[in-house]
């Protein structure tokens, strides 16, 4: 699935934004000037990577520290332990897409038994 995420003159270069599918995806622009898309969900705990902080290639979740590469996905730094999904990103007509991966989310159990309709 393609969705439209923002315009990519209104994501300047260091910043995210988060998309409010389920589960959230967040969409980083790099001070380089790459843009990734990865699951916006930390996989150690329910904490939104999006309000993390972004240096290089990597965002630091804001919860605990544990920091995600955004062209892998794969953690660097504990406590998390599994990597978060990547997505395709699409730049077209200066609108940036994200397609989202068919591939299952590593969440953290509280926010996986909440999509699956369970207690909170």
């Amino acid at each position: 699935m393609m969705i439209p995420a923002c315009r990519l003159a209104d994501l300047p270069r260091g910043e995210a934004i988060r998309l409010d599918i389920d589960p959230p995806v967040s969409v980083f622009h790099t001070d380089d000037g790459e843009v990734f898309a990865i699951d916006d969900t930390c996989t150690h705990q329910d904490a939104s990577l999006a309000d993390g902080w972004l240096e290089g290639c990597e965002v630091e979740c804001p919860l605990h520290a544990s920091k995600f590469d955004l062209r892998t996905g794969a953690v660097d730094a504990p406590p998390a332990k599994l990597p978060v999904r990547t997505h395709e990103v699409v730049i077209e007509d200066g609108t940036i897409y994200v397609q989202v991966s068919t591939d299952a989310p590593n969440l953290p159990p509280c926010v996986a038994s909440r999509l699956a309709g369970g207690p909170a």
